[in-house]
C-alpha cells in the first residue's frame, strides 16, 4: 500500500523541481475598519463568493480568529458553528466522530462510508483515521451544512468540513512559533516560504512537533515497562508546497503533507466495576486499566497536483489529482482491565485516489460551475477480539479469539452541474445535478480461533504470529449503485444587505457490506437525505451586524445500522448490516455578529434541531414477524440545542496590540448510542478566555489561552457491553463483564504561545 505513495512521491519531486503551486482559494479580506464588519469570502459552492450572497448555511473561522481564540485542532471548530459535532473517537486522538444536523456516521471500521464530507483543499478525506487535523499553515475552516450532494458528493449528507491551506504570497517569509502549557505541553511550528524563480516558481513548508503528557494514566498494565500516560500527544506533522505561475492564465501546484501520531492509544474510564478482577471505577475519568500494549501509530501521507487555466476572462478550467494512504496498528482494550477479558487489536490500512476535472464559466447574470470526478479506494482491517476469561472458563483453552478482517474496495464516477441564474435584479433560482455510479467489491474473514491471537509477530514481546489465514472467508461479493442528487433554489435579493433564500437538495452515503459479517449477505443500500432550506443573509446598522438566519427539516431515509443476532454463548459477535428504517429532523441555526464599536465585538451562533427516528424495522428470529422498535431509538451525538456566546475586545497599545477573546458555549444532552443508549451527556458549558498581542512591527505575537475555565467533565464516546436490569442492576455483557466504557473530553488547560515571523 505504500507504493503508490513513494512512486507519485518521486513523480511529484522532479516535477517539483520544475513546476508548482497551491492553489489560491478564496482569502477572507478586510476592508476599513470605517466600513463595517469584514467581507467573509468562501468556496462553498466552488467558486469565490461572499459568504453574504451564497445561498447556502455555511460557517467561516479564519486564520486569525483561530489563533486568537487558539484552536488547534479541528474538532474545536465545532464549537462555532450550530448542530455540529466533532468529536475525537474513542480509541484515538486522530480518528474523528463527525456529524451535522443528526448525520453523520460512529463506527469508524474500514468498509463503512461517512456522513460527513472532511476536505484538505479540494481533495476528499474517505476515512476517519487522522482526519482530526491539527491546524498548520491554514487559511481558514468551513462548515457546510446540509447535504451537498451535487457540489461535493457522495458521503455530504449531513454536510462538508473543509480545511482551506494558505496560499503563498510569493514573498520570503519564515515564521516561528513556540507553545507551553498544562501537562508538559510542548509544541513548535515553523512555516515559511520562499521564491525559488521570482515571480515565478515558489516553496513553501510547514512542519509541527506537538508533544503533551498524559490528562491520566493507566493505573494497572498488564505489559511490564509500558508507557502509562493515559490521553497524551505525540505527534509531528509537515507539509511542502511548490508554486509554478506559468503564465498570467496558467500555474500549477503540488502538495505533499505526512503526518504521524504516536500517542498512547486511549483508555476509557470503567463507568462499572468489573465482576472478574480489581479494576474499580478509577477517581478520574482519565485513568484507566489496560492489558493490552499502550502504544498506538496513525499515520497519513498525501500528495495532491492541481493544474489551472483561465481559458478566457469568464473561464476556467481546472484538474485535481490526489493520493493518500493511511495506517493504523492500534491497541483498544474494550474492558479496560488488566486482565484479556474483551481486548480488540486492530489494524486499519487505507489507500485512495481521485481525479476531478472542473470548468467554471461565469457571465453578467450567471454562474455555471461544473465537473467530472474519479474516486478509487481501498480501505483494509483486521481486528482481534480476545475472550481470554471466557475462553478459560467456558471452553477450557488457553484462549479465545474472534478474528476479523478482509477489504472493501470503492470506485466512483461522477458528473455535475450547477447554474445560478439572475432572473432580475432581485430574483434569482439556482439548479443542479450530480449523477453518481458507485461500484463496491468486499471479502471478509471472520471465525473463532481457540488461542489468543494478534495481528503480527511482536505485538507483544515474544508473540509470534501463526502463518497462514487462521479462518475462513464469510463474505466475497460486489455490489454497485447509481444515483441522481439534484439541488433547485430561489433567491430574492430584497437590498444590497438582505436576501432571502429557500432551496430543496439531496443526498447519499454509499451502500456497503457489513465488514463484521459472520455469513454471506447482501450489502446495505445507500442512505438517502432530503432536506429544505429557508433562509436569510442580513447587515444592518451601516454593516456592524450581521445576522444570518436558516431554517431546514431534513428527511433520512434506508439508514444504514448495524443489529446485533442471538447466539449460542456472549462469544457469538453475530452481527447484521442493513436498512432499518427512516428519521427525520427539524431546526434553526443562527449566526450574529455585531461591531458594537470599532474595538469590541459581540458574537452569538445558536442552533436548535428536534430529530427522531420514525420507523426502525427489524424482525423477530424465533417468530420471522417483521416488527417496529422506533421507541428504542435516538439520533446519537445531536444536543437538541447548542449556543456560542462570544465578545472580542482590541486594546490599542503603544507596545502593539491586545486582543482579548471570550466565549461560553453550551451543548444540551445528547446519547452516545442510537438504540437503548446507556450513555447519556448532560449538557454543559464550556467557558473559554484568551488575549493575544501583536507587536508594533507585527513581527512578534504572544497569546495566553485557558481552555474550559471550570473544568468541567463531559464524555464524548464510549463503548456498552451490558444488559440493564428493572432493579437497577447490570447484566455482563460481550467477555462476562460489566463493561460499560466512557471516553472524555479535554480538561481545563493553560497554554502560552510565542511567535516571530520575519
Amino acid at each position: 500500500m505504500k507504493s503508490r505513495i513513494n512512486k507519485v512521491s518521486g513523480i511529484a519531486i522532479a516535477v517539483a523541481t520544475a513546476l508548482t503551486s497551491n492553489i489560491s482559494i478564496a482569502q477572507e479580506t478586510t476592508e476599513t475598519a470605517n466600513t463595517g464588519l469584514e467581507r467573509i469570502e468562501v468556496t462553498a459552492r466552488k467558486s469565490v463568493e461572499s459568504l453574504q450572497e451564497v445561498p447556502v448555511a455555511v460557517t467561516s473561522i479564519s486564520a486569525d480568529e483561530l489563533s486568537e481564540k487558539g484552536i488547534s485542532v479541528i474538532t474545536e471548530v465545532q464549537q462555532f458553528s450550530p448542530n455540529t459535532t466533532l468529536q475525537s473517537s474513542r480509541g484515538t486522538n486522530s480518528t474523528i466522530t463527525a456529524f451535522i444536523r443528526g448525520v453523520g456516521q460512529q463506527d469508524p471500521l474500514w468498509g463503512y462510508e461517512a456522513g460527513v464530507g472532511i476536505y484538505i483543499n479540494d481533495v476528499y478525506v474517505a476515512r476517519p483515521q487522522g482526519a482530526v487535523l491539527d491546524l498548520l499553515d491554514i487559511e481558514r475552516v468551513e462548515v457546510l451544512r446540509g447535504p451537498q450532494g451535487t457540489l461535493y458528493g457522495k458521503n455530504t449528507i449531513g454536510g462538508a468540513i473543509k480545511y482551506v491551506t494558505k496560499a503563498m504570497s510569493g514573498d520570503g517569509e519564515f515564521k516561528i512559533q513556540g507553545t507551553v502549557g498544562s501537562y508538559g505541553q510542548k509544541d513548535l511550528k515553523l512555516t515559511g516560504q520562499f521564491p525559488l524563480i521570482e515571480d515565478k516558481l515558489f516553496v513553501g513548508f510547514g512542519v509541527a512537533s506537538l508533544e503533551r503528557d498524559g490528562f491520566g494514566e493507566f493505573l494497572i498494565s498488564a505489559i511490564p515497562g509500558e508507557d502509562k500516560e493515559n490521553y497524551n500527544k505525540d505527534l509531528t506533522a509537515s507539509r511542502i508546497t511548490l508554486e509554478y505561475h506559468a503564465t498570467d492564465d496558467l500555474f500549477f501546484s503540488l502538495n505533499w503533507d505526512k503526518t504521524k501520531d504516536k500517542s498512547n492509544s486511549k483508555g476509557g474510564y470503567r463507568l462499572l466495576p468489573s465482576i472478574l478482577t480489581d479494576a474499580p471505577v478509577p477517581d478520574s475519568v482519565f485513568d484507566s486499566y489496560t492489558s493490552l500494549p499502550t502504544w498506538n501509530e496513525v499515520e497519513l501521507e498525501g500528495i495532491s497536483f492541481t493544474a489551472n487555466w483561465s481559458v478566457s476572462d469568464n473561464t476556467t478550467l481546472k484538474y485535481v489529482y490526489s493520493a493518500r494512504e493511511s495506517y493504523s496498528p492500534t491497541n483498544i482494550d474494550f474492558d479496560n482491565t488488566a486482565l484479556q477479558i474483551f481486548d480488540v487489536p486492530a489494524i486499519y490500512d487505507d489507500e485512495q485516489s481521485t481525479h476531478e476535472l472542473q470548468l467554471n464559466n461565469y457571465g453578467d447574470n450567471y454562474k455555471f460551475v461544473s465537473g467530472l470526478y474519479y474516486y478509487d479506494g481501498e480501505s483494509c482491517g483486521q481486528f482481534q477480539a480476545i475472550l481470554t476469561v471466557l475462553g478459560n472458563t467456558a471452553f477450557g483453552a488457553p484462549g479465545l479469539t474472534r478474528e476479523t478482517g478482509g477489504c472493501s474496495d470503492s470506485q466512483s464516477t461522477a458528473a455535475y452541474a450547477q447554474l445560478s441564474y439572475d432572473l432580475s435584479d432581485k430574483w434569482s433560482v439556482t439548479a443542479g445535478a450530480r449523477y453518481t455510479k458507485d461500484k463496491k467489491q468486499a471479502n471478509v474473514y471472520n471465525g473463532l480461533v481457540f488461542d489468543v491471537v494478534y495481528p503480527e509477530s511482536g505485538w507483544v514481546s515474544g508473540y509470534v504470529r501463526p502463518d497462514g489465514q487462521l479462518v475462513p472467508t464469510v463474505l466475497d461479493a460486489e455490489d454497485d449503485w447509481s444515483k441522481f442528487t439534484p439541488r433547485i433554489g430561489v433567491e430574492y435579493q430584497a437590498s444590497d444587505d438582505l436576501m432571502f433564500f429557500t432551496s430543496f437538495a439531496q443526498g447519499f452515503k454509499s451502500g456497503t457490506f457489513n465488514p463484521r459479517a459472520t455469513t454471506t449477505e447482501p450489502a446495505a443500500n445507500p442512505e438517502d437525505v432530503d432536506s429544505f432550506e429557508l433562509g436569510m443573509k442580513s447587515e444592518w446598522l451601516e454593516n456592524r451586524l450581521r445576522a444570518n438566519v436558516t431554517l431546514f427539516s431534513l428527511d433520512h431515509k434506508d439508514r444504514q445500522y448495524i443489529s446485533v443476532l442471538p447466539g449460542a454463548t456472549t462469544a457469538d459477535l453475530n452481527q447484521r448490516l442493513g436498512n432499518i428504517g427512516s428519521s427525520e429532523g427539524q431546526g434553526v441555526e443562527a449566526e450574529f455578529t455585531y461591531l458594537a464599536t470599532d474595538n469590541l465585538m459581540l458574537s452569538a451562533n445558536i442552533g436548535y434541531i428536534d430529530s427522531s427516528f420514525k420507523e426502525v424495522f427489524d424482525t423477530d428470529p424465533v417468530t420471522g414477524v417483521q416488527f417496529d422498535k422506533s421507541d428504542r431509538f435516538s439520533i446519537s451525538n445531536t444536543p437538541e440545542y447548542t449556543y456560542n456566546l462570544g465578545a472580542n475586545y482590541t486594546i490599542e497599545s503603544d507596545i502593539g496590540d491586545f486582543i482579548l477573546n471570550a466565549s461560553y458555549y453550551y451543548r444540551d444532552d445528547y446519547v452516545l448510542f442510537e438504540e437503548d443508549s446507556l450513555l447519556t451527556q448532560d449538557g454543559y458549558g464550556l467557558a473559554n478566555v484568551s488575549v493575544k498581542w501583536y507587536s508594533t512591527e507585527g513581527n512578534w505575537s504572544a497569546s495566553l489561552h485557558v481552555k474550559n475555565l471550570t473544568d468541567e467533565e463531559y464524555m464524548i464516546g464510549g463503548y456498552q457491553f451490558v444488559a440493564p436490569q428493572a432493579d437497577g442492576s447490570y447484566l455482563p455483557g460481550l467477555g462476562g463483564d460489566n463493561t460499560l466504557i466512557g471516553y472524555f473530553g479535554d480538561p481545563r488547560t493553560v497554554s502560552l504561545t510565542v511567535g516571530y515571523q520575519f
